[in-house]
């Protein structure tokens, strides 16, 4: 599967816990609060002031490796 910017974090981290720490990465440590398990991978990324594009990569290289 392919990881898209619009993907809700909580599916990702659903899918595989493993990738939380690339959103630990740019600071998002309340992955279990219901506001960061909602919100879409872009979203995230505009509110921690981190490349949408860039964690996308990160987290699409980690699911290819699984």
């Amino acid at each position: 599967m392919k990881i898209t910017k619009d993907m809700i974090i909580g599916d990702v981290l659903d899918m595989d816990a493993g990738c939380a720490e690339y959103f630990l990465e740019i600071g998002m440590h309340c992955l279990g609060c219901p506001s960061a398990r909602g919100e879409s991978i872009e979203q995230a990324c505009m509110v921690h002031g981190t490349d949408c594009d860039e964690l996308v990569a990160k987290l699409n290289a980690y699911f290819e490796n699984k």
